[in-house]
């Protein structure tokens, strides 16, 4: 059947419409639902990071358990930068991580980030992994980006948790394997506007935070989540910026 026919089939009571002319994969999140792409998921539900996108924190209740969440933080002054480069954190988007989502399936991370958070993904002719055409509703400005990869860099996948800011808190002790997990986890990795991820560079949430007011809840509390996960302390001003967003 052409993959640009519109199907309807009923089993069961159970109604399946095809409405793209190519499916969107499902290899990496097993999730295949515009409307849930579309509008991301709240990290307070998305423990793992392999749910697509961010949405915004909006009711009281969440909020406190956002505020509950960034409390538990460690705090220490920022240390220097000296010996930092990327390579200290293993190849860019190695598939080589050991204790992550998505490692070892024969594709960078860079794809399966783009497979997970993207719509309407197309793929190059013959791969299941590199990723050449989709869709992107950036969590980080609210802008809806059709994305080639002749333009690469307008989607950048941003580390919530900068490396070179984990490498000034606490990675310089760490042992290359959990480096290769920092900069690999699923949880610490959203694809966004490129233009807003320059912006944001190595800044923790003192120093830089999403244009889209209403994503700043969501967004730090991402933050906590990998910082509480990896123990990467955070500045005391980074601390206080982070509960301001969450009120």
């Amino acid at each position: 059947m052409s993959t640009k026919d519109t199907v309807a089939l009923i089993a069961g009571g159970v109604l399946v419409v095809s409405l793209f002319g190519t499916a969107k994969s499902t290899r990496a999140t097993g999730v295949n639902n515009a409307d849930t792409v579309s509008m991301g998921t709240s990290p307070l539900t998305n423990a793992g990071g392999t749910r697509p996108g961010l949405a915004p924190i909006t009711s009281g209740t969440d909020r406190a358990a956002a505020r509950k969440l960034i409390s538990r933080l460690r705090v220490k002054g920022r240390g220097p930068a000296t010996g930092y480069a990327r390579t200290r954190y293993g190849d860019n988007w190695a598939d080589t991580a050991s204790g992550v989502p998505y490692a070892g399936n024969g594709c960078r991370t860079r794809d399966d980030l783009l497979t997970r958070d993207g719509q309407d993904v197309r793929y190059r002719k013959g791969s299941r992994c590199e990723v050449v055409a989709m869709r992107l509703t950036d969590p980080y400005t609210g802008r809806s980006i059709e994305w080639r990869k002749s333009r690469a860099d307008e989607v950048q996948v941003d580390h919530v948790v900068p490396l070179a800011y984990a490498w000034r808190m606490a990675a310089t002790r760490w042992p290359m394997s959990k480096r290769l997990n920092f900069a690999n986890d699923p949880l610490n990795l959203l694809p966004v506007d490129g233009a807003a991820n320059e912006q944001k560079d190595a800044s923790g949430p003192a120093g830089w935070l999403p244009p889209r007011r209403r994503i700043r809840c969501a967004y730090v509390t991402r933050f906590a989540q990998v910082a509480l996960k990896y123990g990467v302390p955070v500045t005391p001003a980074d601390k206080q910026a982070m509960l301001a967003q969450c009120r």
